[in-house]
């Protein structure tokens, strides 16, 4: 997939565009449920699926004080979209100055002279511009005049409910995990590097994690989970810990991770966890060794969870 960072880098044309544009943040059923209409319709008409997002998120320009935190990072989203058959992502710098873009002005600059869409796909509930002012119906009105044709994707529905990246925001931050993974197709993850801990794990515990670095993206609710760990196109599993240690009278946030047969120095290495299931709340033990007894219960069933073997 080539990625474009910026409107100034589009520096050639393609054949009959079929595009989408959206935050896309989560790369959840419902975006992927788009991607694959706008990839079946190019092929269709041999043409180019291209995909417009954004960075940063729009909210964290236009309403910075709601302190959002994301689901997938640039380079997770691209990933993501470039694996449901996107061959074109244009990434465009999102401030002030174009959040006051009329939408008129977005359709004519943006859509048809620079990039001479052939036909739109967006989501139900698409709206664009200043004040979010521009509708499907003024697309397809537009889409009239200046020769492309417009098609809405019903939401994706899990249970009922529309699949959307607030709703599994929501889920992610009540530690709800499992939900979170059928709306997004997969187990929420997030990213960080190894550094280095207390050493409480290994020389109290009888347990040795991997603390990571706090990660960009949103982190679900303090818990213990059973996780599973990829780094070095290696895959591992394990019971992952976030929160303050209570039990020690940490005030500081951790994240920790324990991975099952595993004996590796991973100091400095980049770590992506996998949230498979929530196991327990982190709470406040009496003493060391009622905390020791607790993980060995966690562990046990986070290789039940996990099927580990």
């Amino acid at each position: 997939m080539e990625i474009i960072r910026g409107l100034e880098n589009l520096k050639k044309s393609y054949p009959n565009i079929v595009l989408t544009i959206g935050n896309f943040d989560g790369v959840h059923i419902g975006h992927r449920k788009i991607f694959l209409s706008v990839v079946e319709r190019a092929k269709e008409i041999s043409g180019t699926p291209v995909a417009i997002t954004f960075e940063p998120h729009p909210i964290k320009v236009i309403a910075p004080e709601r302190g959002i935190r994301i689901l997938t990072p640039f380079e997770e989203k691209a990933r993501l979209i470039e694996a449901s058959g996107i061959e074109v992502l244009l990434c465009i710098g999102f401030n002030r100055e174009f959040s006051n873009l009329l939408p008129d002005n977005f359709i004519e600059d943006m859509l048809v002279r620079k990039l001479n869409v052939k036909e739109i796909i967006v989501g139900h509930n698409y709206a664009f511009g200043k004040g979010k002012r521009g509708t499907t119906e003024l697309l397809r009105r537009r889409g009239k005049k200046y020769g492309f044709s417009v098609k809405v994707v019903r939401n994706a529905k899990i249970y009922g409910d529309v699949v959307s990246s607030s709703r599994i925001r929501s889920l992610i931050y009540r530690g709800r995990v499992c939900e979170a993974a059928m709306f997004l197709g997969r187990p929420y993850t997030i990213e960080g590097i190894v550094v280095k801990g207390a050493g409480r794990g290994g020389k109290l515990l009888n347990t040795p994690t991997a603390n990571i670095t706090t990660p960009d993206e949103l982190v679900p609710k303090e818990g213990v989970y059973a996780v599973k760990v990829t780094f070095n196109g290696d895959e591992y599993e394990g019971v992952a810990n976030i929160g303050r240690n209570p039990t020690f009278g940490d005030s500081r946030m951790s994240y920790e991770v324990h991975i099952f047969d595993f004996s590796g120095d991973l100091l400095g290495k980049n770590l992506r966890i996998h949230f498979i299931d929530r196991i327990r709340d982190e709470r406040r033990f009496s003493d060391v060794k009622t905390l020791e007894t607790q993980i060995k219960k966690d562990i046990e069933k986070a290789k039940r969870i996990l099927g580990f073997k």
